[in-house]
């Protein structure tokens, strides 16, 4: 039976929503139609502040006014019909205390990466044993959790939590926008004070740091409506009214969403400078073997799910690295298309170990280095190039293995974006080598799109996470499908080459 989502149903008649997006390297704000076409984006660059005391910081003011800037722009240029939806994604640790009555801001405003934290995260970690915390909260335990950060802020200032809430960067904007302090699941479990087993804030848990739970805001599902959009900040952003706003979650978690990895077998793929898996799974309790797989879990955007996140955070980055070797000016996209036009062909001899930056999941260490072997005389560009692309692919392939090991579905499909996708000879050879189809969706900004389609969907504009899949892959989709012949090549070399070497790698750190 085939499916007609809602929005076909609604005939000719448009719907605008708009994502907002705000990340560590840049703030983003767009407008999408119901196909999850980009009709218009602005963007600013994300500043730190250096607080001359160790520690950096961002400016909330600078924050909202930047979003507010970058929604005037959008609706002074493409405003000719009203937005429906708003959703807000962000990074998922960031966050500041600001007051319940007041919303005056009250803390500093902590980046994810603020490593002010570790002592606190290790006093976290005394309280109880690896697996006892992973179980709690779906996470490995670090410093940019925002239980750690709370913690060295009170150490800093107990005055800072009269009356006090801690939002996120998306909670923080939603209120800005809607006068409402909330959270939703996704980002709350990021805190390191949510409870998974539970779904809600872990009370005792909290207390037991001398922390009151009312510290945090209401958890809200994601993409369901904040509210809307105040009078006043309406008219200031030329906004209607009734536009609905709504926290759209975790930023990879949105993009999943939006490039239609809403099944249970399904995994999102963000090819960036870091690769970033998402996979879909059903609810389930965490135990050892979730642990071992070294990723983290979560709740969904997607009603009814929990899912599965691990990443390599040198896969494009290996590539920007090795551009950058192999000529004076870094070889152009174009030209790495020309040198590899003929290398899916089955496995090189070199052999390139992607961990520049520590290894990720399903080994986390990041003592971890990067290694090339098997070089030889006669190698040149196109093999070192090859090693690399083939190294990260490998590397994919360990994280996918991994998840699914531990799931009740085999990957079907890996949904890909990014500006990795831009190379095609790459996608190939990692849908030969994991033996499963990438499929490469014409979507611009996942994450951002994400966002809105959480909230046009929190909203009830879809009627479930497969309409939009159907809608936003409404304009064709390219597919990479594996090559038996070449993947049981490449799976000779990764598992009697690939698996033992890198097992090697990490017992040197």
């Amino acid at each position: 039976m085939q499916l007609i989502s809602s929005y076909e149903e609604k005939g000719n008649k448009s719907m605008r929503m708009m994502g907002i997006d705000l990340g560590t390297t840049n703030r983003k704000v767009g407008l999408f139609d119901e196909t999850g076409e980009l009709i218009g984006q602005v963007s600013r660059p994300t500043e730190t502040v250096d607080s001359n005391e160790g520690f950096v910081t961002y400016d909330p003011e600078a924050l909202w006014n930047d979003v507010a800037t970058m929604i005037r722009e959008l609706m002074a240029a493409y405003g000719t019909e009203p937005v429906a939806y708003i959703g807000i994604t962000s990074m998922a640790e960031s966050g500041l205390l600001v007051n319940r009555s007041t919303g005056a801001v009250q803390s500093p405003f902590l980046p994810w990466f603020e490593t002010c934290s570790a002592p606190q995260a290790e006093r976290i970690r005394r309280e109880g044993t690896p697996l006892e915390l992973f179980q709690r909260t779906g996470l490995h335990l670090s410093f940019k959790h925002g239980l750690a950060k709370l913690l060295w802020l009170k150490e800093r200032d107990p005055d800072m939590f009269d009356d006090a809430v801690w939002l996120s960067v998306s909670g923080y904007i939603a209120y800005r926008l809607t006068g409402v302090m909330a959270c939703d699941p996704t980002l709350a479990t990021r805190t390191y004070a949510y409870s998974i087993p539970n779904q809600a804030w872990d009370k005792e848990w909290i207390r037991h740091f001398g922390l009151n739970e009312d510290v945090f805001p209401e958890v809200r599902p994601s993409g369901v409506p904040l509210g809307s959009v105040t009078a006043a900040t309406a008219a200031a952003l030329h906004l209607p009214e009734g536009a609905a706003v709504a926290i759209g979650g975790h930023d990879h978690v949105c993009a999943a969403l939006a490039v239609g990895a809403v099944d249970p077998g399904d995994v999102y793929v963000s090819m960036g400078t870091a690769e970033t898996l998402v996979g879909t799974i059903e609810k389930r309790a965490l135990g050892q073997a979730e642990f071992e797989t070294g990723l983290s879990y979560g709740f969904h955007v997607v009603p009814g799910y929990h899912f599965w996140m691990g990443g390599n955070a040198s896969s494009g980055g290996a590539v920007e690295w090795i551009r950058r070797q192999l000529a004076d000016e870094a070889l152009s996209y174009e030209q790495i298309k020309e040198l590899m036009v003929e290398v899916n062909d089955g496995p090189g001899e070199a052999m390139f170990f992607p961990y520049l930056s520590g290894s990720g999941a399903p080994f986390p260490n990041s003592r971890t280095r990067a290694a090339l072997i098997g070089l030889a005389q006669s190698h040149g560009k196109k093999e070192l190039l090859r090693a690399v692309f083939e190294g990260t692919a490998y590397q994919l392939e360990m994280i996918r293995q991994s998840a699914e090991r531990n799931s009740e579905h085999a990957i079907r499909f890996m949904r890909a974006v990014g500006g990795g996708t831009r190379l095609p000879a790459w996608l190939q050879m990692k849908a030969d080598i994991s033996n499963i189809t990438l499929v490469v969706p014409p979507i611009e900004e996942a994450t951002m799109l994400g966002a809105a389609c959480a909230a046009a969907l929190g909203a009830g504009y879809y009627g479930n996470a497969e309409e939009v899949r159907v809608a936003m892959q409404s304009r064709g989709v390219v597919e990479y499908a594996p090559d038996a012949v070449r993947h049981e090549r490449y799976r000779q070399a990764f598992e009697e080459r690939y698996v033992p070497m890198a097992a090697h790698l990490r017992g040197l750190s």
